[in-house]
């Protein structure tokens, strides 16, 4: 007798616990250990050759930019990239969807960081009929195989959808709209999109469902307590990104070490 194939797991937003947390003192700590480990993955990579690819998705307010920028503080900007991803322009849509993040593909030894994706064909475009429904239906197979052909070429990718409640995203656009520095992040759309919510938890239950691969993994996480959201989204991108790898210090070059010993006299222990 025949195995039955194993049916894909559905999953649903609503299940997600929301009540994670966590405290002042052990974000600092947290927080700086994951950008520690960062700075070593950044170092390792740089003479391994491997690639790192960080979908950012979520829900407007949801963190996104804030996790981002506590990435993109430590981190060397010649071996690392973020690319805010805006609605595709007319010369974009002439193009098969994917063709412009092909070109944001990060070169051997680099990383880069997507804030917002190619899963908009699935979300946004979906949602706001943006796309044609056969267009989008098929995305997830292409999806799907877009990202085991990077996986196959050595990259690792990273996958975080930061969740929040109707209830904490409307205080977030109350904080935002009475910050002055801040202001100029709400707009139309975000209003709108928030009108549409029912259509887009849809979109998105349909996404991790059908997109989230053992190699290639969605990571859902609690982001009403942004703190907590940052230190969960770090750790899960440096356990990604350091899984087999030597985070170890890169020796330094020989001919580097002789002259630094004719200049200095000696060395420092370890070289």
């Amino acid at each position: 007798m025949k195995n039955k194939a194993r049916r894909k797991e559905i999953f649903r937003l609503s299940q997600v616990k929301m009540d994670k947390t966590i405290g002042k003192s052990a974000y600092q700590k947290k927080l700086t250990e994951e950008q520690l480990r960062l700075r070593q993955i950044q170092q390792a990579y740089l003479a391994t050759g491997d690639r790192g690819i960080i979908v950012f998705e979520g829900w407007d307010a949801g963190g996104k930019g804030g996790t981002i920028r506590r990435m993109s503080a430590v981190m060397d900007p010649r071996g690392f990239k973020v690319w805010p991803i805006a609605a595709p322009r007319d010369v974009d849509k002439e193009r098969h969807f994917l063709y412009r993040f092909w070109e944001r593909v990060p070169p051997v030894g680099a990383i880069s960081v997507f804030d917002r994706s190619w899963y908009g064909r699935v979300l946004v475009e979906r949602v706001e009929k943006l796309a044609a429904q056969e267009a989008w239906k098929r995305a997830y197979r292409e999806i799907n195989e877009f990202e085991r052909m990077l996986i196959d070429d050595g990259a690792r990718i990273v996958k975080i959808f930061l969740h929040i409640t109707p209830e904490e995203q409307l205080t977030r656009f109350e904080q935002r709209l009475a910050d002055p520095m801040k202001r100029w992040k709400l707009t139309y759309e975000d209003f709108r999109n928030r009108n549409r919510r029912p259509d887009y938890e849809k979109a998105i239950d349909d996404m991790i469902t059908r997109t989230s691969t053992v190699r290639a993994p969605w990571h859902v996480i609690a982001a009403n307590d942004k703190k907590y959201a940052r230190i969960e989204a770090l750790r899960v991108v440096t356990e990604t990104l350091s899984r087999g790898v030597d985070l170890g210090p890169r020796p330094m070059d020989e001919e580097a070490k002789a002259l630094a010993r004719a200049v200095f006299g000696s060395l420092p222990d370890g070289l």
